[in-house]
């Protein structure tokens, strides 16, 4: 596909980089001259230099015949004008990225007014990342597929976990689970599990079952769940301004230290049920004074992510039960991989995850169509969801008798809604939503897991 990024920041430098990658002819635009010849020269891409929003530049870049244009530039105001144009220049496919919480109801709306192929929130995204997390606080990741009937669950695994010297085979025998384990990380290695597999102490595990077969088997093995009852948020910005409304009715107890005081002051104003303090939060007597060692949930959501690493080392030192760490910088990812945090938050991942998914599943012809696509693992291990059609080669068939790749697996099959964790005498149906883990990056269609 030829795509046109709006916007050389954080986010879009990496929607280039990933969508370059996968093989699409990519154009950046930005009016910061030195950004466009970074990510120009770095990926090896055209880059023009303007304002996006204008007729000139966007006919400079293609606009004419482009598949596809992604405003991410960082004013919501600009990214729907530049898809406004985008739209009037030609037959192109438009999304944009709109952060503000004044435009978080009339997305839908404007969307559809508009005629935007999409509407994309990064720090709504990552609010309800963070609220499902708060529901198994134990959890390092929570993630859903198939409207929320399954459901993808990596813990870390104790040192003294019944588990550990066990393979993978004696423990789905001993346990009787309707749980799949489809990836294991330990240190910078990263398996996609075969029955012989042996666990190991602080392995990270990632299973995919149903909500309820997952606390079940948690249960089986001992693995200690909590509640959480309070969560002292740092920062006041747009993401803790999300999470303030979905936690309002959670039961949960919500305090927010911002040092801005129209910050606090707003947020007291919308939300009075929550606890809003006015204080730096990097002053190490204010987060004593408020007792961030007895908090349930710690989370970090400051704008500078050495701000909210040394926040969340602090806290996690202190004894807070369960820490989460905003990160804008992807390009550290296996720095911050080695560090003693819990869950890491990416804003910016989880906007790439959403737009890779939408271009893939607009160059699929081949017979099912991808409706959701994380990354289990950076740049090593995806999880997509696909509904099968009835024209792809996967139907109809036993899995047992496909030749699937090495490092594939199907690990879920909603059909209805009955969920099949798939053994190898499962069958495929035409219009199943089918969840896949994979070691084989840029897939677009459920048949790229079998061998040619």
């Amino acid at each position: 596909m030829k795509i046109i990024i709006v916007g050389c920041g954080k986010v879009g430098e990496a929607l280039a980089e990933e969508l370059n990658d996968e093989g699409n002819d990519i154009t950046v635009i930005d009016q910061n001259a030195t950004k466009v010849k970074h990510i120009a020269n770095k990926y090896d891409l055209m880059g023009v230099i303007g304002n996006g929003a204008t007729r000139e530049v966007q006919k400079e870049a293609g606009i004419d015949s482009a598949d596809l244009m992604i405003a991410v530039t960082g004013s919501d105001e600009l990214n729907l004008l530049c898809c406004l144009m985008a739209k009037k220049a030609g037959d192109c496919k438009t999304i944009a990225r709109i952060k503000s919480p004044e435009y978080a109801e009339d997305a839908p709306y404007l969307r559809d007014e508009l005629g935007l192929a999409m509407v994309i929130n990064p720090d709504y995204a990552a609010a309800e990342e963070i609220t499902r997390i708060l529901k198994f606080p134990t959890a390092l990741k929570v993630e859903t597929f198939s409207k929320g009937r399954v459901e993808l669950f990596k813990f870390r695994l104790p040192e003294d976990s019944p588990l550990v010297g066990m393979t993978l085979k004696d423990a789905m025998i001993k346990y009787k689970s309707n749980i799949l384990v489809c990836t294991v990380e330990r240190g910078e290695e990263a398996y996609i599990p075969k029955g012989d597999f042996t666990f190991a102490g602080r392995d990270v595990v990632s299973i995919i079952a149903s909500s309820r077969s997952i606390t079940e088997f948690l249960g089986k093995i001992n693995y200690k769940t909590r509640t959480v009852k309070d969560a002292t948020l740092i920062g006041g910005g747009d993401i803790t301004h999300y999470l303030c409304e979905m936690l309002g009715n959670s039961g949960i107890s919500v305090k927010v230290i911002e040092k801005s005081t129209a910050v606090c002051d707003e947020l007291a104003s919308q939300f009075p049920s929550i606890t809003v303090i006015n204080g730096d939060p990097a002053d190490e007597d204010i987060l004593r004074e408020e007792r961030v060692a007895e908090s349930d949930a710690f989370i970090a959501l400051t704008s500078l992510d050495e701000e909210n690493i040394l926040l969340s080392l602090f806290a996690k030192n202190a004894g807070s039960k369960k820490v989460m760490t905003r990160i804008n910088r992807i390009e550290y990812g296996s720095v911050i991989a080695k560090l003693d945090l819990d869950s890491i938050i990416y804003p910016k991942n989880l906007t790439a995850d959403t737009i890779i998914r939408y271009v893939r599943a607009r160059q699929n012809t081949l017979g099912s169509s991808m409706e959701s696509l994380y990354n289990l693992i950076k740049g090593e291990v995806e999880v997509a969801e696909f509904i099968v059609g009835e024209n792809s080669p996967i139907v109809g068939k036993p899995l047992h008798t496909l030749t699937f790749k090495d490092n594939a697996l199907v690990a879920a099959i909603l059909r209805g809604r009955q969920l099949i964790i798939p053994r190898g005498a499962a069958v495929i149906e035409s219009g199943d939503s089918v969840v896949t883990v994979t070691k084989e990056l840029f897939m677009r269609d459920i048949s790229d897991l079998l061998r040619q």
